[in-house]
């Protein structure tokens, strides 16, 4: 497969570079049967009771920091996971690449060493523990394509409300239209909730570089399927009601814990690059955000609803201006073999 035939037109209008003015205000494409185009807020007549709502309960940290060189150069961190109580992995974005013994001065005061380097990423030992750090002196880690610094809206908004487990650098983004009004509504009419953690890291920004599709590799992102979510899974299926993955994140996280054919409680690192083709395990229909043209999203996507269906849903988005990428829309897919 080429990565060019995942390739789609997007006006520059349709970039949401900010939220809706409430998080249900979002609209919702449904593509199952056919096309419909809905709102967020009503999702709960497209879900059944019975069915299964799995969310990626990781939370935001203020990953982005600003720092110089010693030779007084600007360079800025954004970390890709934090891997002890003083040690990270990160982008760092200068000049020139730092080298092993480099030292890294942080706005706020404390410093980085550059201990070694992994690919695109840079082991840091810092001067102070990582985590308060971030939170006293970090800034909200907004996508690049966005084009903007982060303001004091985003600390709430560049968060789903059910958030609990601190480690992404990205927020799981089709959570972000879940408001507790609308959590409560669906538990409300029997539809169940599950929770697993994906530390989005800041791979899901990067650009697949090979032409074609096979050669690409996924930075690992942390990941847990607990028990508890496992044993929903199953009941669900068994009763015959639908897993519905709430995000890409939430689908790579159940078909990595499900690899080998069966789903099973898993806590570890992931890679796994679904790609047409993929038979899914565990996920029965999905909610997501509209993903990147030739990104690894856009491509999981049309694993699960079909390529021909996936751009033909997007060019009605287009056509119908939606708002697309982080802060954008919605939409609800089902697989192609159910259409």
């Amino acid at each position: 497969m080429l990565i060019a035939d995942f390739d789609y037109d997007l006006p520059d209008d349709l970039i949401a570079r900010y939220p809706a003015p409430e998080r249900r205000d979002s609209r919702l494409l449904v593509v199952d049967d056919g096309v419909r185009d809905l709102g967020f807020a009503d999702l709960p007549s497209v879900l059944r009771a019975g069915d299964l709502l799995v969310f990626n309960d990781t939370r935001v940290i203020r990953a982005r920091l600003g720092a110089r060189k010693e030779t007084g150069g600007k360079a800025e961190i954004l970390i890709e996971r934090v891997d002890g109580a003083r040690a990270a992995l990160a982008l760092v974005r200068a000049g020139k690449s730092p080298k092993p013994g480099a030292r890294l001065l942080l706005d706020g005061g404390a410093e980085a060493v550059v201990t070694g380097r992994d690919g695109d990423l840079f082991a840091l030992e810092f001067s102070a523990d990582v985590m308060p750090y971030l939170e006293s002196h970090g800034s909200v880690p907004l996508p690049p394509y966005l084009g903007r610094d982060a303001d004091d809206s985003d600390v709430e908004r560049y968060q789903t409300v059910y958030a609990r487990e601190p480690g992404a650098v990205a927020a799981p983004t089709a959570g972000l239209h879940f408001d507790d009004a609308m959590l409560r509504e669906t538990l409300a009419m029997g539809v169940r909730h599950a929770n697993v953690t994906l530390h989005v890291g800041a791979g899901t920004f990067q650009n697949l570089r090979a032409e074609q599709v096979e050669e690409n590799r996924l930075h690992a992102e942390r990941v847990e399927v607990n028990p508890a979510c496992v044993d929903a899974v199953n009941q669900t299926r068994a009763a015959g009601g639908r897993v519905v993955a709430v995000g890409t994140t939430t689908v790579r996280s159940l078909e990595s814990a499900a690899a080998t054919g069966t789903l099973r409680p898993f806590a570890g690192e992931t890679d796994l690059f679904i790609l047409p083709g993929h038979e899914f395990r565990a996920v029965d229909a999905m909610i997501t955000n509209f993903h990147l043209p030739q990104s690894s999203l856009l491509l999981l996507v049309a694993a699960f609803a079909g390529k021909a269906r996936i751009l033909a849903a997007y060019e009605h988005a287009v056509r119908e201006k939606y708002r697309f990428f982080s802060y954008g829309d919605a939409m609800f897919l089902t697989p192609e073999a159910a259409s």
